[in-house]
């Protein structure tokens, strides 16, 4: 085999495993990304045990409703029902997170980290409310079940 031949097959076979190492990385970062969304669609439709499925326990979360954290095996659950509370002492109805483009989806064997700007728009009070401008950080852990959401912090604008 001539030096030329080889260059080019080293070469190829170079830009292959590139390929197929940032597709396994892409395919990691969207498997993510479905469980980011699994938790916003179920809150968006009120469908609480859906987004709850996406959580992992233990998780740790925080968030501009009081009591602004929450930490353990039933983090999720006890924000949920926070939320819940604080939505319904506010007179906040049909509430609705709507996710931007990631500025980042990081994945690190089994972990993850995604930040996403989000727009929240709501009632209250029966008139029109929108928040732009907020960021949603989450860390995820893959288990055999797929991506869990161990933790995420609201930051508001």
């Amino acid at each position: 085999m001539d030096l030329r031949r080889f260059t080019s097959l080293t070469l190829a076979a170079g830009f292959i495993f590139v390929f197929a190492a940032g597709a396994a990385a892409s395919s990691e970062q969207t498997a993510a990304m479905a469980s980011v969304h699994q938790f916003i669609d179920g809150f968006n439709r009120g469908d609480a045990k859906t987004a709850l499925a996406a959580c992992a326990s233990p998780a740790s979360i925080i968030d501009d409703i009081p009591p602004h954290e929450w930490h353990g095996p039933t983090a999720c659950a006890d924000w949920a029902n926070a939320y819940n509370d604080n939505a319904k002492k506010n007179r906040i109805t049909d509430g609705i997170v709507t996710l931007g483009t990631p500025w980042h989806v990081d994945v690190t064997g089994d972990r993850a980290y995604v930040v996403v700007p989000v727009k929240y728009t709501y009632r209250q009070n029966g008139k029109p409310v929108t928040e732009s401008g907020s960021v949603l950080t989450v860390a995820l852990r893959k288990i055999a079940a797929g991506w869990r959401l161990t933790g995420w912090t609201w930051a508001q604008h």
